[in-house]
């Protein structure tokens, strides 16, 4: 079993991190980067190796991530194109490729290739780098159950794997995958307001946060609607429902759910 990695930023290094804390026998890990420096300081992190290029990089995975950005996608998958058909005319050779780019529907992908290569489309969020992630995942016709199944678990040392219908992708994109940003934003805000109150800023920070973390826990922990546990907190004519009154006063509610409708819409402008 051998994973390539094309692309070095971000979200790729960190799902192969994932992988190998999981008890999964790989024979070789391997990356590829435009920038040189960032494949070396992959591999030597994780004792990897380095492709000289990303057609030697499909030639040599079983598993290969495409972990670049949407705006060059297409270049990428004209430059692989080559390599994977003549991966897929080998019987004995399996070869997944799994895809993370936003906008980009598998029968795109398979149509820029020009093969029904077996495709996996997924989308991960920034928390997957400590193993917080949330990755949905879409597979095409073409990828056998055990190949999903094996996936499942390569990836399942960067957070929550779930399995949907690709349609959803970019709702997912929208909602997971730019979420974290919405969440640093609102624990920023939440210190602000420490700070306003009259907390000094490194407590005000760390409190916020530690109080976000803590209540995404409890819905996940407890499988209470948020709105219940909500409710266990805002005690009539107390501090909470004061609080809770001046964010529905700002339209709260409503500027999440049209960041999330935002990067929606452009999720599948993207494609």
């Amino acid at each position: 079993m051998t994973i390539s990695c094309i692309g070095c930023g971000n979200m790729g290094p960190a799902l192969m991190k994932g992988a190998l804390s999981e008890d999964f026998i790989f024979e070789k890990i391997g990356f590829t980067d435009v920038d040189r420096l960032k494949a070396d300081a992959a591999a030597t992190s994780m004792g990897g190796t380095v492709y000289a290029s990303n057609s030697e990089a499909v030639r040599e995975g079983n598993y290969v991530f495409l972990a670049v950005k949407p705006q060059i996608f297409k270049g990428v998958l004209e430059e692989i194109a080559p390599a994977v058909k003549e991966r897929l005319s080998e019987a004995d050779n399996p070869l997944t490729l799994i895809s993370m780019a936003a906008g980009w529907p598998i029968e795109k992908i398979q149509t820029v290739l020009g093969v029904k290569a077996p495709v996996v489309r997924i989308m991960p969020n920034t928390p997957s780098l400590i193993s917080l992630g949330v990755i949905a995942m879409s597979a095409s016709a073409e990828v056998p159950d055990q190949r999903i199944a094996e996936l499942e678990k390569i990836l399942g040392g960067a957070g929550l794997v779930d399995c949907l219908e690709e349609k959803y992708m970019d709702a997912v994109t929208g909602l997971s995958g730019s979420g974290p940003a919405f969440a640093y934003l609102f624990i920023e805000a939440l210190a602000d307001g420490g700070v306003r109150a009259g907390l000094p800023r490194d407590k005000a920070l760390r409190y916020a946060a530690q109080t976000v973390m803590g209540a995404a826990a409890m819905v996940i922990e407890t499988g209470k609607h948020p709105g219940e546990l909500k409710d266990m907190v805002t005690a009539p004519g107390g501090t909470t429902i004061a609080g809770v009154a001046a964010l529905e006063n700002g339209a709260f509610r409503a500027a999440a759910i049209n960041a999330v409708e935002a990067a929606w819409r452009r999720a599948a402008e993207l494609g």
